[in-house]
């Protein structure tokens, strides 16, 4: 399930929140929930009731100012993309909004030009950090570790763990394995363990759990397809085999993914 992009406009100036409200509902056609706030504290009501993506404010407010509001929401744990809006050059307001990672600082009046352009820039923003969000919930962090002292791993055990990534929909036995980077089976079991600090049979799990991951990101599969993919025949084997590595289902998994819930 796709969540919708919501946008804040946040200005104290009825005819600029309404003026920008209305060009970009008419660019969105529906596509974004656009919503409007008078000041910091309204804002900040909207931004704990539902998760904000992209946040257009003013600098200077009444009470709190944009730079204020974007700490004040970081606090609540949101991080939307945002825009800064100005009747001012303000060198010093922009210095502190790159600080505060702004994306884009518009002088006031704003062209319909310029406002889209930047609108849809802080949307490609925002949704690389999405992805990014995602394959950070994708990656197992353990064969990342492993992979991060590949200097300190034999040849035999870098080429040996090449093979298994690209075999994963393959039922790959250990001794297939040990022939390929021609190694005697009870020596390359002892070294595999040695070098990764896991059990042959542990990697090729984990390795298969990870590509089933990606799969289950980034693709539709019906979980028995993606079992398929990653080399289990049976789909309730490696739903079970699933739920121990990562303690949820795969369809919950999924599930979560693209409500961008934490896992």
């Amino acid at each position: 399930m796709k969540t919708s992009t919501t946008i804040l406009i946040v200005d104290d100036e009825p005819r600029t929140r309404q003026g920008l409200k209305k060009t970009l509902e008419t660019w969105a056609d529906s596509s974004c929930e656009i919503m409007t706030a008078e000041n910091g504290d309204e804002a900040l009501e909207l931004a704990a009731s539902r998760p904000i993506h992209l946040l257009l404010t003013d600098i200077r407010m009444p009470e709190m100012n944009g730079l204020e509001l974007i700490q004040a929401i970081k606090k609540q744990g949101s991080e939307p993309v945002v825009i800064l809006l100005s009747g001012y050059s303000e060198f010093e307001y922009a210095q502190e909004g790159i600080r505060l990672g702004v994306v884009n600082y518009l002088l006031k009046p704003v062209t319909k030009t310029k406002l889209l352009e930047a609108v849809e820039e802080a949307l490609r923003v925002s949704e690389g950090r999405r992805r990014m969000g995602a394959m950070e919930k994708i990656v197992d962090k353990q064969l990342i570790e492993m992979k991060e002292e590949d200097r300190l791993v034999p040849q035999p055990v870098q080429e040996a763990i090449r093979f298994i990534e690209a075999n994963v929909k393959a039922p790959l036995s250990l001794r297939e394995v040990a022939e390929h980077v021609h190694l005697n089976a009870s020596y390359f079991s002892s070294l595999f363990k040695e070098k990764t600090g896991m059990t042959f049979s542990e990697f090729v799990a984990r390795s298969k759990m990870q590509a089933a991951k990606k799969l289950l990101y980034s693709t539709g599969l019906p979980i028995a397809d993606v079992a398929e993919e990653v080399g289990y025949q049976t789909a309730k084997y490696f739903i079970t085999l699933f739920k121990e590595y990562e303690g949820i289902t795969p369809s919950q998994y999924r599930k979560n993914l693209s409500e961008g819930d934490n896992i």
